[in-house]
């Protein structure tokens, strides 16, 4: 059974229900955002409400050495890495004649550069453990999403980038896993305007419950590999015939 993991994005939405339902399985967790003390107060609830060890490491997924030092700190920490849930991801902008380059480069290099760094500082210490990797990927790294191409984009990469990892460290017992939600009831996408919070009424769309609780799944697999779990929205096939 893993004993620990680090989970990115971890100061709300996917992320912190993530960290909750991985310590609910007895995982000590290292959690990982730039919010420092919003994930002090994450990794408090999870030690109080799960008797676990829970550490918050404040790390922006774009700077390479911080990434490498997350890792190092969760294996001195804990002995040893079972678990990497790369969730850490954001949107910006639309339409490509209107991106400006900042945009387009803030979101490639949290959804592409930062999920690289972490899967490259975490894969020794998965391959000595045999454990689970774990990303967050989406529907839009499935279909088109012509309101939002760059994002769609990184999403794919994440998507192509994860299941050629899994094919090239299978052999040395690492589980790697896709999950990809809809719409989920986050923060996310609120920098530019409404968040999915904001504009989407409970019930409606997906809640980060729901998106951790296949997470924990696929990274609680003792003797299988989880390769893909899609999570839409029950309409959500809809939106690709209009």
């Amino acid at each position: 059974m893993p004993r620990t993991a680090v989970v990115t994005g971890a100061s709300s939405g996917i992320g912190e229900a993530t960290a909750h339902e991985l310590a609910d399985e007895g995982l000590d967790i290292a959690l990982a955002a730039r919010r420092e003390e919003r994930l002090e107060s994450i990794a408090g609830d999870l030690e109080e409400e799960y008797g676990v060890d829970a550490v918050a490491v404040p790390t922006d997924v774009r700077d390479e050495a911080a990434v490498d030092a997350l890792i190092e700190a969760t294996v001195e920490r804990f002995g040893g890495l079972d678990v990497l849930v790369n969730n850490a991801g954001l949107a910006r902008g639309g339409e490509v004649a209107e991106l400006e380059t900042e945009q387009y480069r803030t979101m490639t290099e949290t959804n592409e550069d930062g999920v690289f760094f972490a899967t490259r500082a975490a894969l020794p210490h998965l391959v000595e453990s045999e454990g689970h990797l774990v990303f967050v990927g989406s529907f839009a790294g499935q279909y088109p999403r012509p309101f939002n191409p760059v994002y769609a984009a990184t999403k794919w990469w994440v998507r192509g980038f994860a299941h050629s990892v899994g094919a090239q460290v299978g052999d040395q017992g690492v589980a790697v896993s896709v999950v990809n939600p809809s719409e989920v009831r986050t923060e996310f996408g609120g920098a530019e305007g409404a968040s999915f919070a904001e504009r989407f009424e409970r019930g409606s769309v997906t809640e980060p419950i729901e998106i951790a609780e296949a997470i924990r799944f696929a990274a609680t697999r003792e003797r299988s590999g989880v390769s893909e779990i899609d999570l839409f929205r029950r309409d959500k096939f809809a939106d690709t015939m209009n």
